[in-house]
């Protein structure tokens, strides 16, 4: 139990820094009156995650000397988070509409930073337990996260109304530091199967590993798969909370409904992709996730040009919400049965950064999307027009997948 409330934790604080960065900030910024090409714009500041790899051999080779009595994975999770508290109590003075820059310039040293703990975080649950136990520590884990997207969406936002963005996103710094506490619960476990490699070697040795277990051919056709199963609410991302501005719903409405709506459907959604992988294996769970990704971006298109009903939105948030929870928890799941205990924290930032590189760089024209298809016909047929264009982008998922099952279950 003490693991899986560590994970709760370290879920949380991976969530709260991203969502306020790649979702709550877009809602600030069309709150504000910025437009939705800069806003998507704003998606490629998560690059820094989908690069990570660059820089994870720094975790795997190298402890932080002075929180190393910790533990090597927890001195670099204490110093991120010490740091992205710091960067966002400087965020929270930032006024998008006098200098956008300085407000940039911290979302990014914010995602860095993130990017970094989450690097040590996929490592310390890795090395925690064994691949048995992993369905069950990834549920955990994604239960702190969507906990972090509840406290970071509606909670600020029903703040932010009443107060001002700045106290919210000061407040979101203090509640940063509740992630400390999660490291105490459970001592790091050692590695005993991982190389001490040169920084190179920490690059080229897990390429050479990943492609040598699986051959050339069926690692390319995994890398495929992984590229394009996530790609729907990846490039979809940056533009759901804009949408919901757009359609004439308030903050307090956002935040207290439609939110918790998205928190209560996400958390049943990954714990259920965790009793998928148990009772029907990864293959059968892969494919469940990504049609119902697929059906739930079809389904906000019907919202597009509905009457505005909050009603009709939170059903379809609440689909949405449920299927992104399954995914998270099969998706998890899916790259740890992937990665070898020798070369933890760079195979896994790999493969992780081979999943997102490809959605954030599109997702940074979501905007610009978005604009042309309301251009060129209104408000409403435009935005139908932008959700049945991603949910287009889960079918590659869908036939790279069903094609590869032995692949899959070996």
């Amino acid at each position: 139990m003490n693991k899986n409330l560590t994970m709760a934790g370290l879920g949380f604080t991976s969530g709260l820094p991203y969502m306020l960065i790649f979702s709550t900030l877009s809602i600030w910024l069309r709150d504000v009156g910025i437009d939705l090409t800069i806003i998507g714009f704003f998606a490629w500041i998560s690059l820094t995650y989908s690069l990570k790899f660059l820089w994870s051999p720094l975790v795997d080779r190298y402890s932080v000397p002075i929180f190393q009595y910790f533990g090597s994975r927890k001195s670099w999770i204490i110093l991120m988070q010490i740091l992205i508290f710091i960067f966002l109590i400087c965020l929270s003075r930032a006024d998008p509409t006098r200098d956008i820059s300085y407000l940039a310039t911290f979302a990014i040293l914010i995602a860095l930073a993130g990017s970094f703990q989450d690097i040590a975080i996929d490592a310390f649950r890795i090395e925690l337990a064994n691949i048995e136990e992993q369905g069950n520590l990834a549920a955990y884990y994604q239960f702190g996260y969507r906990t972090a997207i509840l406290t970071a969406t509606s909670f600020a936002l029903i703040y932010a109304e009443n107060y001002s963005w700045s106290s919210a996103y000061f407040l979101m710094a203090v509640l940063m530091l509740l992630g400390l506490i999660a490291l105490l619960i459970t001592p790091e476990r050692a590695n005993h199967e991982k190389k001490e490699l040169s920084f190179f070697e920490n690059f080229s040795e897990p390429i050479k590993d990943f492609v040598k277990r699986f051959n050339l051919f069926a690692a390319s056709i995994l890398l495929l798969i992984i590229a394009t199963y996530r790609l729907t609410d990846i490039v979809m991302g940056p533009m759901a909370n804009p949408f919901y501005i757009d359609m004439g719903f308030s903050l307090t409405e956002i935040g207290s409904v439609v939110k918790i709506v998205a928190l209560v459907a996400s958390i049943i959604g990954l714990f259920l992709g965790g009793i998928l992988i148990k009772n029907f294996g990864l293959y059968k769970s892969l494919l469940f996730g990504a049609f119902a990704v697929m059906i739930s971006n079809v389904f906000f298109s019907i919202v597009a040009i509905s009457e505005p009903n909050l009603n009709l939105l939170s059903i379809i948030v609440f689909t949405d919400s449920f299927s992104a929870g399954v995914v998270g928890t099969v998706n998890i799941a899916f790259l740890t049965s992937l990665v070898s205990k020798k070369f933890t924290a760079t195979q896994y930032a790999l493969l992780t950064s081979f999943m997102m590189l490809p959605g954030k760089i599109f997702s940074g024209f979501s905007g610009v999307l978005a604009d042309y298809f309301q251009s060129i016909t209104n408000l409403e047929v435009g935005w139908m027009i932008f959700f049945i264009f991603t949910s287009i982008l889960a079918i590659p998922a869908i036939i790279l997948v069903s094609l590869n099952k032995n692949l899959i279950q070996r």
